[in-house]
């Protein structure tokens, strides 16, 4: 199915996402400050914001999304993190819980930029709904599959791209160095309630992190929350579920969690994603949202 049958649409739509990176680009850069700390955070963001845009544009090629899928998916990395620049400059931290939600913040950004309101009103409500839920232990529940579909794809782009830029702070030294979003008692140990979740194979509770032991668990437990095998083939051929391994300490029952996320891990990359249709990936548009903007 073509959205626009008369390619129209598409091309608004590409004019459009022009608009939108020059808009974040600017965005971004007008947080730069003279304050180091702050500018480090701000640098980090702006990098990863790059890196998720180009991870849902080649999951959403990789998914056989036509063209508006892949825009839309565009569209939701690029603003992902908007939210981040100004939680940072306020807060000079990226914890959530000790500042603001940074997908609720994203969406209020949101809502003050016009440039969202040339979005159709359904494209809208899939792009706000993907952002809101990429950062939750786990997406609201929702009967609408391309809502679902997309807040799948945006909670993989991310996490691809975190397990690059917690990369360089596996180590001790690196923990030692590492910035202010990152902080956590330096301990490399790992406590009981994650070793247990390791083992078990199972989702932990992010709020009880304590050490950097516990925050690198939380790393290889996300496998269990990568939707897309195209995703874990990315993870694993990058090799970062065996750093962080590498970086951990190796006890009996650690081994054991090892052993299963290593295996998990195997199985979800033998598996093959099912391309997804047209009708599922994105509404049909209606040509009257284009005339009413172009006006």
């Amino acid at each position: 199915m073509q959205w626009f049958p008369s390619g129209k649409g598409a091309f608004f739509l590409q004019q459009l996402l022009r608009e939108m990176h020059i808009w974040m680009t600017a965005y971004m850069k007008s947080f730069y400050t003279a304050d180091e700390e702050v500018m480090q955070g701000i640098l980090i963001k702006e990098t990863h914001t790059g890196y998720v845009t180009a991870n849902m544009v080649a999951l959403a090629k990789h998914l056989g999304l036509d063209a508006h899928g892949r825009q839309l998916a565009e569209i939701m990395g690029l603003f992902h993190d908007v939210g981040r620049f100004r939680q940072y400059s306020l807060y000079k931290t990226f914890n959530d819980a000790q500042s603001e939600d940074h997908a609720a913040l994203a969406l209020k950004v949101l809502a003050e930029l016009p440039l969202m309101r040339r979005l159709a009103a359904e494209d809208r409500a899939l792009v706000r709904f993907a952002i809101k839920n990429h950062n939750k232990k786990a997406i609201e529940p929702t009967e609408d599959a391309r809502s679902l579909l997309f807040a799948k794809m945006l909670r993989d782009a991310d996490k691809l791209d975190i397990y690059r830029v917690l990369a360089p702070y596996l180590s001790a030294s690196g923990a030692e160095a590492a910035p202010n979003f990152v902080a956590s008692l330096r301990s490399q140990d790992v406590s009981p309630a994650f070793v247990r979740a390791l083992v078990e194979g199972r989702q932990a509770d992010y709020h009880a992190i304590r050490t950097h032991g516990d925050r690198k668990v939380v790393r290889l437990l996300w496998v269990y929350d990568i939707y897309f095998s195209w995703t874990m083939r990315e993870i694993a051929r990058k090799g970062y579920i065996d750093k962080v391994i590498h970086a951990l300490p190796h006890g009996r029952e650690l081994t054991l969690g090892f052993t299963r996320v290593k295996s998990y891990v195997a199985a979800k990359c033998a598996q093959e994603d099912v391309p997804v249709s047209c009708e599922m990936a994105v509404r049909e548009h209606r040509l009257p949202d284009i005339e009413r903007i172009s006006q």
